[in-house]
């Protein structure tokens, strides 16, 4: 049975790439591309809901697609735990699914988990995340997900030492963490997740290089479960076991075959 898939926001850079990923999936058609400003009653008649609109559309797309009974997939940024938090119980209530994915790279999910299993060993931590001139929100929602997984990982240990957060270059603070943002030309996207303690530091950087490369894995994974999802699912640390943590597995027990990771570049420094 094949699953009619709606996109709003595939007229953009990251609907175009989750268009091609659709139309290339057995099981998936595109039943209806909508831009952020298209009317929300063109949603009719999908099976389910993939939102890459702006983060101001895309909590009325997901309150449209739960209306209706349908399953959503969110790959837009800004949705914070607290967010997420207002809009679990009309899921639960309507009986739908919603997976919030705050970044498709399976190299970007790597690298938060490996900034949250440091975490609790180091008492200063700081994120600096870059993304093109043209992105327009921030800090960017990996960067915040990254952040609330630093703060659950510390919860043992307390938030994380951050002097002089009273001043605005010091950058926004998410769950202790604070988190600097640059919007410039030629990048694609960039994440440094900075642990200090003392005589040492330790650096995760995630590079994407090739965003259609880099994200086509893990949209197509995220596509799966949210056709299937019951619930609130949140990241695709949750759908696949990355070794790090907690396990995940497919929604029939078995594990998640990650393969190969092509179009990014992780590293892990000491210094």
């Amino acid at each position: 049975m094949t699953t009619r898939v709606a996109i709003v926001g595939g007229t953009g850079k990251l609907g175009a790439i989750i268009r091609d990923v659709v139309e290339a999936e057995p099981g998936f058609e595109v039943s209806a591309v909508l831009s952020s400003r298209s009317e929300l009653s063109e949603l009719e008649g999908a099976d389910l809901v993939v939102d890459a609109s702006t983060p101001a559309v895309s909590i009325d797309v997901v309150r449209a697609a739960i209306e209706r009974g349908i399953n959503v997939l969110v790959g837009t940024s800004g949705w914070s735990a607290e967010r997420i938090a207002l809009v679990r119980p009309l899921v639960d209530a309507a009986g739908t699914g919603a997976v919030f994915i705050p970044n498709f790279s399976l190299g970007s999910v790597l690298g938060s988990a490996l900034a949250a299993a440091a975490a609790p060993f180091f008492p200063s931590i700081e994120i600096v995340e870059a993304h093109r001139e043209t992105k327009i929100d921030s800090p960017s929602g990996t960067a915040v997900r990254t952040a609330e997984l630093i703060a659950a990982a510390r919860d043992g240990v307390g938030p994380v030492e951050s002097p002089h957060v009273d001043q605005r270059a010091r950058g926004q603070q998410v769950a202790s963490v604070p988190i600097h943002s640059l919007r410039r030309p030629g990048v694609v996207a960039r994440q440094e997740t900075i642990l200090s303690g003392a005589g040492e530091s330790l650096t995760i950087v995630h590079d994407t290089v090739e965003p259609a490369q880099a994200y086509g894995p893990g949209i197509r994974l995220a596509l799966a479960a949210a056709r299937d999802a019951s619930g609130v699912v949140v990241g695709l640390d949750s759908l696949i076991d990355i070794g790090v943590g907690r396990r995940a597995a497919e929604p029939d027990g078995r594990p998640v075959d990650e393969g190969g990771v092509p179009g990014q570049v992780a590293r892990a420094t000491g210094a």
